[in-house]
């Protein structure tokens, strides 16, 4: 452990990752996770961390919202030997849809996933790059609830702790590796 108590490999996941100020506005510190994305050991361990707490869950699928998500989900769905399930912005499903809505800042967004994608009773983890307002996970687990899923858990590389995203989530296990 460092002195912060935090394990070497968080800190090392945490030096990959590099702040971007007033990205994509003026305010906003950008959290890049690019500089990890390139760095095989980095990579690599971010997914085990992601992947290590789910391992005994019996996952039948693992969803990723677009497109930060994709990366790390379909990773950890191939370490649980798990299917993976994209959730898309609209209009870039070729086949049926379920769609969820859910509140922005400032207006609305939606989400998708192809209507035939979680069967009834999936054990179904939610993997994302970000916790940040909790709005983008929140339409996700309705959107696999819907569909008959049951929400296990859900892992994030980060969490920004400030935005306070994990209380709209619900009682759903929440693993965050990083914690800002």
């Amino acid at each position: 452990m460092t002195e912060s108590g935090m394990k070497v490999e968080h800190v090392r996941l945490r030096e990959l990752i590099r702040d971007i100020p007033d990205f994509p506005k003026p305010g906003i510190v950008f959290k890049d996770i690019t500089p990890l994305l390139r760095d095989p050991a980095g990579l690599s361990l971010a997914i085990e961390y992601l992947t290590q707490p789910f391992l005994r869950e019996n996952i039948a699928v693992v969803t990723g919202a677009e497109s930060r998500g994709f990366i790390f989900a379909s990773a950890v769905a191939r370490n649980l030997s798990a299917g993976f399930v994209p959730i898309r912005k609209p209009g870039r499903l070729p086949h049926e849809v379920k769609s969820q809505e859910y509140e922005l800042e400032y207006g609305t967004d939606t989400l998708e996933m192809h209507a035939d994608a979680i069967r009834a009773g999936d054990r179904v983890l939610l993997v994302d790059d970000l916790l940040a307002t909790g709005g983008t996970m929140g339409a996700c687990i309705e959107m696999v609830r819907s569909l008959g899923g049951v929400v296990v858990g859900l892992a994030f590389l980060i969490e920004l702790d400030a935005l306070a995203g994990r209380r709209k989530l619900g009682d759903v296990p929440i693993h965050s590796i990083l914690h800002y």
